[in-house]
């Protein structure tokens, strides 16, 4: 495991790659990154080229922060899909799981999990969420994927995670952490 010293945007690309080295080594299919307004996308796309791995870029949903706007950049999403990526912009997992909640202890206070989560880092809530995110749009099977988030921009943890669906959210387990910051 790899621990940083600080968080963000300057361990994006040795976070990357360790990502996809452990893919490849421990043949796993699926790389989901988060991406709020497409460069690590874009980058993570482009680190894999010419593999076997399939790349799912996460964003946020359309009104995330303001009414109507979208903050993936149309054209780096043109890009990354260009590329061979699958693009997936959704609801967060974490802000519309309370039927999960309830379901498990009959009551739904989200932030319960995503603060939980946090304990172990805000780049660990993400990479949870967006395995969640990419499996309630059909786009990952119910196996081990390797998921790559951040604590700010950039990318700065990835996790080997088995992935599930919302709905099936206590059946996702966080399986190894390959990167994080110490410092969250």
């Amino acid at each position: 495991m790899v621990y940083y010293d600080k968080r963000g945007s300057d361990n994006t690309e040795r976070t990357l790659q360790i990502a996809k080295d452990e893919a490849l080594k421990r043949g796993i299919k699926y790389l989901v990154v988060a991406s709020t307004r497409g460069d690590t996308g874009l980058q993570a796309a482009q680190m894999i080229q010419n593999t076997s791995i399939k790349l799912i870029v996460v964003g946020h949903s359309t009104g995330h922060r303001e009414i109507g706007q979208q903050l993936m950049d149309s054209e780096l999403k043109k890009q990354i899909e260009n590329l061979g990526a699958v693009v997936c912009i959704g609801t967060d997992a974490l802000t519309s799981f309370p039927t999960a909640m309830r379901a498990k202890n009959r009551f739904s206070e989200q932030n319960l999990i995503a603060d939980t989560l946090r304990m172990f880092g805000s780049g660990v809530k993400v990479c949870v969420e967006i395995v969640a995110m990419a499996s309630d749009a059909n786009l990952l099977p119910v196996e081990d994927v390797i998921a790559v988030a951040g604590s700010s921009r950039g990318a700065d943890t990835s996790v080997i995670i088995a992935a599930n669906s919302s709905n099936q959210f206590f059946d996702i387990k966080v399986r190894e952490i390959l990167a994080k910051p110490r410092d969250f």
